[in-house]
């Protein structure tokens, strides 16, 4: 028994685990050049390929000297004026002589140094006893002279002449040219000995008037910029502090409102306005004229002719700063908008009248015709509207007008019978070029009030001017401020992409900038116009470039929504074989 017993245990116990046969080391050397051939291929091919084809590529821009140009440190604008004086018959001594004098008190009475004005006599084919000789000068000494004015780009000539009066001077406007002839008697030429003389102070009070609303618009355009705190450094001390410390500072308005208080209240309030009013610069508008009526008539109109003969000549003024494009259409059966008050009859004006209030809305723009915008540039419209004849005449209630403007949008004019041509108050099935010149005296008005013409002196050709070197400088700065919001663009979002037309376009502004200051610095302001245009132009591309945007949209998330499902399944085989192999590596060095 006691054998069976022992034996029992023997016959129950467990056989052992049989352990694999060990591999072969010509397995073991497979299979880590396997792991490694994998890696290999993802870090030398794999990883190359992907940075190349999902990297954002961004070219490089200058952003220091971006931000440069947009805190005003890049260049600061000043508009020195050439007034040209021709005093034909004042010896040279004389002349020379009063142009010292006449510098001197618009010196005093200057208080806005980036806009000063320089005077320089013209040479002229004097006769021998010029002071006191009726002969004008020769043709050929004023046609070389005119050469000289235009190559100058000159703001201004001042012709003095000479009249056997003994009242106090006389201003006269040429209508046609930016000329003012000052009319002076004998009693009123300077000694070359004194100091001062009554001709000198009058022509100095002369310019100041003329240019005063030019230079309060400057300042206000300096003020409203975002290169204010530096421009401030021609006039006010507070501006010689360090600029990076003027920008970062949380009160800039201090310095800003110093040159707004240079600029007296009405006129700063009458800037506002028009700024709020004009529509913005651009190179070329549309302008289109329609004709409105609630009945049949009238259905045709010569405004073809019309504006050929009363308003191309307006136009072709502009030239040098926009161009212009005309289209002309008729609307019949046009009702007033649902959303202004009909006209009510006023029996003791013997008129219908519009509220004040329902002039903004008088457009009906759910059935009027009227296209925000045809072409590239911005379209200026013109409605001409014929009452009916038994809502007639048609005039607004507060003032009695018959035309008003419509801010950065156009100008309405109301044309109430009888009208030229017609007979009695009847409405002409046709409105002549006669009926309709009344018309556009009004629309070409309201033409420089939206292109934000100056509205003193009272020349237009000197306006026009004035208009040149606002313009200039408001698109200097414009561009300016472009070049630094991409540059902070850039900054704070590093995950766009920046072509390379960006940075051509970066490029050609910073270098027509560069033009434009100096071309305002040597008074050359048609040509700082040309260049400004280009800068802005070039800006607002690079800045509104399609292809910055869409990186915009696409946040990290994005990315690893789209990376985790293809790197999962195959990174953790990866990364699980390289760990076995690096832990097989370990046992065998440490077995060592």
């Amino acid at each position: 028994m006691s054998s069976s017993a022992e034996a029992a245990p023997q016959d129950l116990a467990v056989p052992a685990k049989k352990k694999p046969p060990p591999e072969l080391p010509e397995s073991i050397r497979v299979r880590s050049l396997v792991v490694l051939a994998f890696w290999v291929v993802v870090v030398f091919l794999g990883l190359p390929i992907w940075w190349r084809t999902t990297s954002i590529y961004r070219a490089r821009l200058p952003l220091h000297e971006m931000m440069e140009w947009a805190d005003g440190k890049a260049c600061r604008p000043v508009f020195p004026l050439q007034i040209c004086i021709e005093a034909p018959f004042l010896q040279e001594p004389e002349a020379q002589h009063l142009i010292r004098t006449t510098q001197h008190a618009l010196d005093d009475l200057n208080e806005f140094s980036a806009h000063h004005l320089r005077l320089s006599l013209t040479q002229f084919s004097q006769p021998t006893n010029a002071s006191t000789s009726d002969a004008p000068p020769s043709v050929d000494a004023m046609s070389s002279n005119t050469a000289s004015q235009i190559e100058e780009d000159v703001a201004l000539t001042i012709r003095l002449q000479y009249r056997d009066i003994t009242t106090a001077p006389t201003a006269e406007y040429q209508p046609y040219s930016p000329m003012v002839d000052i009319f002076y008697g004998q009693n009123l030429i300077p000694s070359t000995s004194s100091t001062s003389s009554p001709l000198a102070r009058f022509i100095a009070h002369q310019l100041q008037g003329m240019f005063a609303e030019e230079q309060a618009t400057i300042a206000y355009i300096l003020a409203t910029s975002n290169s204010v705190v530096n421009n401030l450094q021609l006039s006010s001390p507070a501006g010689q502090a360090s600029l990076s410390s003027l920008s970062t500072a949380p009160n800039t308005r201090e310095p800003r409102s110093k040159l707004i208080k240079s600029v007296p209240a009405d006129l700063a309030a009458n800037l506002a306005r028009r700024t709020t009013r004009s529509l913005k610069y651009a190179p070329t508008y549309h302008l289109t004229f329609s004709l409105f009526t609630p009945d049949a008539i009238p259905s045709a109109w010569d405004i073809g002719p019309a504006v050929e003969e009363y308003l191309s000549p307006l136009l072709e003024s502009f030239s040098s700063i926009s161009n212009f494009t005309v289209d002309t259409q008729v609307q019949l059966y046009a009702s007033f908008s649902p959303s202004v008050q009909e006209p009510q009859y006023e029996a003791e004006r013997g008129a219908w009248t519009l509220r004040n209030e329902d002039l903004s809305g008088f457009i009906n723009a759910a059935e009027w015709p009227l296209s925000p915008s045809i072409g590239q540039g911005p379209t200026v419209n013109f409605v001409l509207f014929v009452p009916s004849e038994n809502r007639s005449p048609l005039v607004v209630r507060d003032n009695g007008a018959n035309s008003w403007i419509i801010p950065q949008w156009g100008g309405v004019a109301i044309l109430n019978p009888p009208i030229l041509g017609s007979e009695a108050a009847l409405t002409p099935s046709a409105l002549s070029k006669e009926a309709i010149r009344p018309v556009l005296t009004i629309f070409s008005h309201q033409l420089l009030s939206l292109l934000g013409t100056p509205q003193t002196p009272s020349s237009l050709p000197l306006r026009l001017l004035t208009l040149t070197r606002v313009r200039a400088a408001s698109l200097l700065l414009s561009a300016s401020s472009t070049l630094g919001s991409l540059a902070r663009l850039t900054l704070a979002l590093p995950s766009i992409s920046i072509p390379e037309s960006v940075a051509g376009s970066v490029d050609k502004t910073i270098s027509h900038l560069h033009e434009t200051c100096t071309d305002l610095r040597e008074g050359r302001f048609h040509s700082a116009l040309q260049h400004a245009r280009i800068a802005e132009a070039e800006a607002e591309r690079g800045f509104f470039e399609k292809s910055m945007v869409g990186q915009v949209y696409f946040p990290d998330e994005h990315k690893v929504a789209v990376y985790l499902p293809l790197l999962g399944p195959v990174g953790v085989p990866l990364i699980m074989g390289a760990i076995k192999e690096i832990k097989r590596l370990w046992a065998t060095w440490k077995k060592r």
